[in-house]
């Protein structure tokens, strides 16, 4: 049974990459549904496909926030994975279409859930603004913060997976070691940086664009912006790296899992002292960087 995968909002689904891509299901705020039919939509999603998994941006409203555990709450169910996420509205939308990849491969639910956080470490999530002014997800400096107030100035920041942000024309951006793809989304600045300097830095392998998510001028703290985000090329890699990870038995709900915590009960990992023998394949402890 394909496990579901659920979002917050309806652009942080971007296209399918091929006929096999199930698309995922929407989960409105409060003032956009009612709590009943929250209640009954999430009721047919596990009806129909067993497990949900919901990977969220940590920028939603707290009240939607609230839904989501309420929905879970009151229908008394350990098979919704809500998964917190601190990456940009791309970096997110770019996530969530690896794991709608990964729902339909041979994988489990509790592998699934288990795989947002492997596969975040993947997404080299960031953008090209003219202000960092308002900028208050990743650290900056007051010098920074100074210099964006001079006339043409324009930064380049990298919140994910470790913050690092350049003045354009003062240094280079950390990127991916791995070949990679590259998603574009613009918002109102005009720039060719991202593309004519960026890309190729990156070694990027292919350039996407997507439309630009609705909470992204909000999550950088300008309008004039262009979102970036470079993830692996092809869901053969991703399947590998997943595949790639020690499966464990999550010792609460009994889901198999990889990483130290379980998606959907949130047990982490019994220590291995306290754990009963697996007659499981083993694999890698650490999961192997796909080369370029």
């Amino acid at each position: 049974m394909q496990t579901a995968i659920a979002v917050t909002s309806a652009d942080l689904v971007l296209p399918p990459t091929d006929q096999h891509t199930p698309t995922a299901a929407l989960l409105p705020p409060p003032h956009a549904q009612s709590l009943d039919a929250a209640l009954v939509d999430m009721q047919v999603l596990l009806d129909q496909h067993g497990y949900v998994v919901a990977p969220y941006p940590d920028s939603i409203p707290v009240a939607h926030e609230r839904r989501l555990h309420t929905v879970r709450s009151v229908l008394e169910s350990d098979r919704i994975a809500l998964m917190k996420l601190a990456l940009p509205p791309l970096g997110v939308a770019v996530l969530v279409r690896q794991l709608r990849q990964l729902s339909v491969c041979d994988f489990g639910a509790g592998i699934v859930a288990s795989a947002v956080r492997l596969l975040a470490h993947y997404v080299y999530a960031g953008a090209l603004l003219n202000s960092v002014a308002r900028l208050d997800r990743v650290p900056v400096s007051l010098t920074s913060h100074a210099k964006s107030w001079v006339p043409g100035s324009q930064f380049a920041v990298l919140a994910n997976p470790r913050p690092h942000l350049i003045r354009i024309g003062g240094g280079e951006l950390a990127g991916p070691e791995f070949g990679n793809r590259l998603m574009v989304a613009k918002g109102q600045l005009q720039s060719e940086w991202v593309t004519a300097t960026l890309a190729p830095a990156w070694r990027c392998q292919s350039l996407h664009e997507a439309a630009l998510p609705g909470d992204s001028p909000r999550w950088w703290g300008t309008s004039k912006m262009i979102e970036f985000a470079a993830y692996l090329p092809d869901i053969t890699l991703v399947h590998q790296l997943v595949s790639s990870v020690k499966r464990e038995k999550c010792s609460w709900c009994g889901l198999e899992i990889i990483g130290d915590r379980c998606g959907f009960c949130s047990a982490p990992l019994a220590r291995a002292e306290n754990r009963t023998p697996s007659p499981a394949a083993p694999s890698h402890e650490m999961p192997v960087r796909p080369g370029s």
